[in-house]
């Protein structure tokens, strides 16, 4: 069962009290009063607590482990006596007082539903660490194979207000003459010692000379970048060794996993644990001569000859490189962790970026584009009838948006670019909410450790354990089976 405080957080879960905070109402617009003189969610709270079902209603959500945006199921299922075929038990969402059931919606974001991306960064650091110290079906020897923490970041678009501290100390933003301008007329430099919570923190100093269009396609090419990446890096440890990529691949195999994190400019950096293993993965221990040595002389030329052209359009063509910021450090063992980042520390690090999205740039965590017409403003040769050839989600509007101004920049640089044909395979109208990134958050290579996958099925597998011993108790030692027949209605936390 849930308190009445998080009976109300969750309500302010809901899809409703969403897109009320998307759409820019305030709370005091929503004070609609009754005849009594009360407020309307009061006279709305009153009338759902007492209804009936309200108490099977709250334990369902409780089931969900607080969920703020559970899945609505309807249908039935049964347990069938494996040998005779009579139906043991039953059960129909149409006998529940809601008519429905909730599950978990599962999401990662934090700021979608804090109680899934709890669970969320809880297996992401199951998997990290499993990778790096044993376990989950990965034998305790990887702790002892060479390992690095990788830290890429996207190059210089143009000089924003930053947070600089050394020995401890706030350093000036940018310090340049005071009486230096740009071409546009603003301050060359900021002379500001930025707290940390400073809204300009990410900004541009002059918005016109920020680069919004290199930035948006180098967000679009950042996973192509990252591919790149992993096979430069093969390679150069190839070169390295003296032999041939294949040749490489036969004895010895690079494992990695990584995440992506937005920084406040609003372009993503990627943070990655690379392994080299045996041919056989984290179960093989590479040859003595694949050291961490290596594997450190690797990484710094295949970052520098990572290169990828964009689509060639009215902007010419770009070559996108990775930013010259890189940080490489070794991995070690938790109980030598003077020496270098721990294992737990890195997993701990990796697995708190993995439920975060774009918000931390002043964007938003939904869609803008139409759901029918994906943003194109076109359904085959006809304007789309739900956006009305906009692309965008009907009654959304781009200037209305509770965003940064820089973020709203680089979104309609994303939506301007994006209704360009030579670059629709970009599809940056979709992903305009993200600022033009369209990769994974979260991605390993195939032999660095578990799933995500395995280990949910670990907890269905557990909890469905412990069904079957109840049913055991109840139904002796039948066999019996269960069909089930659920479908989805909706999502969120409805009470009708």
């Amino acid at each position: 069962m849930i308190n009445e405080s998080r009976y109300d957080e969750a309500r302010e879960g809901s899809h409703e009290g969403r897109d009320r905070q998307r759409s820019g109402e305030s709370a005091a617009g929503r004070l609609n009063r009754d005849g009594d003189g009360h407020p309307a969610w009061l006279v709305d709270l009153a009338r759902v607590v007492n209804d009936p079902g309200y108490d099977r209603w709250r334990s369902m959500v409780a089931a969900t482990g607080g969920c703020a945006n559970p899945v609505h199921l309807s249908g039935e299922t049964a347990v069938v006596d494996g040998r005779t075929g009579e139906v043991l038990h039953e059960y129909r969402t149409a006998d529940e007082p809601t008519g429905f059931v909730l599950v978990a919606c599962g999401n990662r974001r934090a700021s979608v539903c804090q109680a899934c991306s709890a669970i969320y960064q809880a297996d992401t650091f199951q998997l990290i660490r499993a990778g790096l110290s044993g376990g989950k079906g990965v034998p305790e020897s990887v702790s002892r194979h060479p390992r690095v923490f990788v830290t890429l970041t996207a190059p210089s678009f143009g000089s924003v207000h930053t947070r600089r501290e050394k020995d401890g100390r706030v350093r000036t933003c940018r310090p340049r003459a005071r009486d230096r301008v740009c071409q546009h007329g603003l301050p060359a430099g900021c002379h500001m010692r930025h707290e940390v919570a400073d809204e300009r923190l990410g900004q541009p100093l002059c918005a016109e000379c920020y680069d919004y269009p290199g930035a948006v396609l180098w967000q679009a090419h950042a996973g192509a970048l990252w591919h790149r990446f992993t096979a430069e890096v093969r390679r150069e440890l190839a070169r390295l060794s003296g032999m041939s990529r294949a040749a490489f691949g036969e004895l010895a195999r690079v494992s990695f996993a990584k995440v992506a994190e937005y920084q406040r400019r609003g372009l993503v950096h990627f943070h990655a644990v690379i392994r080299l293993d045996g041919p056989g993965g984290g179960a093989d221990a590479p040859p003595e001569w694949a050291d961490h040595e290596l594997l450190v002389r690797a990484i710094g030329p295949a970052i520098r000859r990572v290169k990828v052209r964009t689509p060639r359009s009215r902007l010419g063509w770009r070559e996108l490189l990775w930013g010259d910021q890189l940080d490489i450090r070794p991995i070690v063992m938790d109980e030598t962790a003077a020496a270098g980042l721990s294992e737990r520390a890195v997993a701990s690090y990796i697995a708190k970026y993995a439920t975060k999205g774009a918000e931390a740039s002043g964007t938003v965590d939904h869609r803008l584009s139409c759901p029918v017409c994906k943003g194109c403003g076109r359904e085959r040769f006809m304007v789309c009838g739900r956006c009305h050839g906009t692309g965008l989600k009907p009654g959304l509007h781009l200037d209305a948006l509770p965003v940064t101004e820089h973020a709203r920049r680089m979104i309609r640089t994303c939506w301007e670019l994006g209704g360009w044909p030579e670059l629709a395979e970009l599809r940056l109208r979709p992903w305009a909410h993200m600022l033009g990134f369209r990769g994974h958050f979260s991605t390993k290579s195939r032999r660095y450790s578990t799933t995500l996958g395995d280990l949910r099925r670990v907890r269905v597998d557990y909890r469905a354990g412990e069904a079957r011993t109840a049913w055991a108790a109840s139904l002796g030692r039948r066999d019996h089976t269960r069909a089930r027949a659920l479908a989805v209605r909706r999502d969120g936390l409805h009470t009708r």
